[in-house]
Formats: C-alpha cells, structure tokens, sequence
C-alpha cells in the first residue's frame, strides 16, 4: 500500500493554518481526543503515512509538518526546541483544542515532552518514540547534521535513500515513493536555507541549552511512554533507560526489529502499544 492511495477510501483532511503567524501543514483523520504526531529532524507528515489509518480508528489523528519541515512555512532563524514548542502551542490554539495527546519520534519527541513540562494544561498523555538528544553523542550528531545537509543542498534519489536507509533497521522498508516525497520536499527553493536552520540542534553548545535533565523533565506530570527499539541507530535501549528515571512515573517498552522509524517498520505493534497506552493513561487521568 503506498502513502496516499492507502488513504483513497478513508475521509481525511490535508489543508494548512495559521499556527500563530506560520503557515502550517496538516493532516487530520478520525474522531475521538486529539492524538497529534510529530516527525523527526528533516521529517514530514509522510513519515506517519503507514499510522493514519489505523491510529484514526482511536482517535482524531493531527499530523503535522513542524516548523521550517515539510511544506510547512520556514522562517529564517534557528529552531530550537523552544521555537518548535512555541509551534506546537500555536497548532493547539489555531484547532481550539484544549488537551491533547502527543506522540512524537526523534526530535518530535524531544519536543513533545519539552512542550508537556512548560504547557502541562494541554497535555493528556505522551509516546515519546526514539525520542532525540538522549546523550549527546558527537558522532551520532556529526553524521546526522552531514546526512541531513548532503541529502538537501546535494539532492539526488541516492542522498535521499541513504539518509532515509539510516533510520531503518531493514533498509528494503524505504520505498521509491518515499524517498520521491521526501525529495520533492528537499528540492524546494527555501529548504536549502532551512536546512542550516533545522540542523542547528546537532550542535553542541545549542542542544546544551535542552538537554533532557531533571530540572524541567521532573515538571512532566502526565502519563508518558518511552518506547524504544532494539536497533535504533541514535542510542540504545541502555543509553534510553535514564530518561525514565528524569520522568516522575513513566514507563519504558522495546519494539524489537526496528531502527529510528518503529512507527513505519512495525506498524501494528506500534499502533497497539501507542494506542493501549494513551486510553489507559486517559482512564489514569479521569480517575484522579
């Protein structure tokens, strides 16, 4: 099934808002509490394209493209976790929405709990899935901000496949359509300037000022899942475990047999694992 034709029999909505003077890509699908989805760094609505259907059956899905990603707007200034955050709140407010649930991969799960610690009264629950910047590993980072810039300012079906074959644990689940989505992303004129501006958190001295700590991971007060992968290429399941003990009360899970993407690589048990937690968590919340 490829990304949008997998979406031919399905009511879904792809339009754009005003988040707070950008102008911003969405995908909504479903009913029930708002579920929004974030991407990682260099990512894009496509990214969840294989999760729609089946997380719409639970929920009223918000996919976006975060700021200076996708097709969404791309100011020219450096994105910090603050400026997506500050995103985020702009997407809630433009959707009149008043609690969410977040799941966010990579650098959306860095940003999705850094959201939940300053804007709790927003925040139902949290899948924080492979979330970024877990211990600052300077060439995890190097080759990230290498792969990221090549496969933009170099764009060619080749740079695009091996920055997207580097979140896969099995490199056959990067598919021509794919990688042709995420090319036409890259080729547009203003992400060859935002590319600069989306890496900037591969930076030492500017992730310095986010890194996952205590002191604003400790204000996290909502049900929060961290869901890990046996392969991930950015940290292991080792490397991951501090983070449960920064996050009053969350829990830890392992998709086996998946790489940065388990959202793409192991749908089901993704969807099942994302979707038992947030109900349950709902429950949790209700009952207090």
């Amino acid at each position: 099934m490829t990304i949008w034709t997998g979406f031919a029999d399905m009511e879904f909505k792809l339009h754009y808002i005003n988040a707070n003077g950008i102008k911003t890509r969405i995908l909504e699908a479903g009913k029930g509490d708002p579920l929004i989805l974030l991407h990682g760094t260099g990512g894009h609505i496509e990214a969840y394209a294989r999760n729609i259907r089946g997380l719409s059956e639970h929920f009223r899905v918000i996919c976006i493209d975060m700021v200076g990603h996708g097709y969404t707007e791309k100011p020219n200034r450096p994105y910090g976790i603050d400026y997506y955050s500050d995103h985020l709140l702009g997407v809630i407010q433009a959707l009149n929405l008043s609690q969410v649930f977040i799941s966010g991969e990579s650098l959306g799960g860095w940003v999705a709990a850094w959201f939940a610690a300053y804007h709790p009264e927003y925040v139902k629950a949290l899948v924080l899935n492979t979330p970024g910047n877990v211990n600052n590993k300077p060439e995890v980072m190097q080759k990230l901000k290498e792969s990221t810039v090549k496969a933009v300012v170099e764009a060619n079906y080749e740079n695009v496949k091996a920055r997207l074959e580097w979140l896969m644990y099995d490199k056959s689940q990067v598919t021509e359509e794919l990688i042709e989505a995420r090319y036409n992303i890259y080729t547009q004129p203003d992400y060859q300037e935002a590319v600069h501006n989306i890496v900037y958190l591969q930076d030492i001295e500017a992730r310095k000022q986010y890194s996952w700590d205590p002191s604003w991971c400790g204000k996290i007060n909502v049900p929060t899942l961290l869901a890990w992968t046996d392969h991930d290429p950015t940290s292991t399941v080792e490397e991951g475990k501090p983070l449960q003990a920064m996050i009053p009360n969350s829990e830890f899970t392992v998709i086996k047999d998946a790489g940065h993407w388990p959202q793409w690589e192991q749908v089901e048990e993704f969807n099942n694992v994302l979707t038992n937690f947030l109900l349950q968590g709902s429950e949790k919340v209700a009952a207090k």
